[in-house]
């Protein structure tokens, strides 16, 4: 898999997986986000993250700005994701992630990038533990 990729296998679209990351997973907040976390079983073969983004319609009535937001926030994730991915490899791991942007207005790529690295510093930090 190559390290500045972002491919279908690595996005969360399994209904099923989804509602239960809401219903049982562990949550954080790094504003403009929250993040909802489970480790998880995914299919042999499959990355070691699935991640998923949504931005609220209710603070971003247009299409435009939410699809913007959440590719901005696509963006700083594919760049910065490897650290992330050599971790939960080494301990053979795998988690279903979901960041949720929680801000009014549109942050700039340079502050999701630095909000994104503190959220996968997190995450490692959260699955270094023995369950």
């Amino acid at each position: 898999m190559k390290a500045y990729s972002f491919k279908r296998e690595e996005r969360l679209k399994s209904r099923k997986l989804i509602e239960t990351l809401f219903r049982d997973g562990k949550a954080f907040s790094v504003f403009p986000y929250r993040i909802i976390y489970l480790p998880v079983q995914l299919p042999a073969g499959a990355p070691p993250v699935q991640v998923g983004f949504t931005a609220a319609s209710r603070h971003f009535p247009r299409a435009v700005d939410r699809n913007r937001v959440k590719r901005l926030g696509r963006e700083a994730w594919r760049l910065q994701k490897q650290v992330l991915y050599d971790h939960l490899q080494q301990h053979s791991l795998q988690l279903a992630v979901f960041l949720i942007y929680t801000d009014k207005k549109i942050a700039p790529l340079s502050t999701l990038h630095h909000k994104i690295s503190v959220i996968l510093e997190r995450l490692q930090k959260e699955t270094g533990k023995p369950a």
